[in-house]
């Protein structure tokens, strides 16, 4: 029959239960101040900069295309903020769609510079391709989940 434990013994678990509870409560809190310490700094800065990129529509007088798809691209990355904020879930589908605005400003180059060739053309829109084809994918997956949906999800 074993023995039971010793009054040492059950002081160095308790104590070692109560060094783990504290340690876990403490990083909780500095993840999380860490977390809204970055929300808070790449909210600035995209409000920062789609200012400046307005701004700087305004002084030429006129907005290109490719000007216009940089603002959505800020657009997109502050609902991406205002939605971890709300949720504390990052949608990946919010990441594909900077990608798909990002390669179509490229695509936009591309067609309007002559010295471009074809295959640089075909390479972009295929990766835009590829790209639509994975956000299909995610809302097909997500509409099969059997998890709950979560606000993030309906945006």
């Amino acid at each position: 029959m074993p023995e039971p434990p010793s009054e040492l013994t059950q002081i160095a678990a308790n104590l070692h239960r109560g060094i783990k509870t504290t340690g876990d409560a403490v990083g909780t809190l500095l993840v999380d101040v860490f977390h809204y310490l970055a929300l808070f700094a790449i909210g600035a800065t995209t409000v920062w900069s789609a200012a400046l990129a307005f701004f700087g529509m305004v002084g030429k007088g006129r907005a290109e295309l490719s000007d216009i798809l940089l603002l959505f691209i800020y657009l997109e990355l502050g609902a991406m903020v205002g939605i971890y904020f709300k949720t504390t879930e990052l949608p990946v589908r919010y990441l594909i769609y900077i990608a798909i605005t990002a390669l179509s400003r490229v695509l936009i180059e591309i067609v309007g510079e002559e010295h471009r060739t074809g295959t640089e053309l075909l390479i972009v829109a295929g990766a835009i391709l590829a790209l639509s084809f994975a956000a299909l994918m995610l809302r097909f997956a997500l509409a099969r989940a059997p998890r709950s949906v979560g606000p993030a999800d309906l945006i």
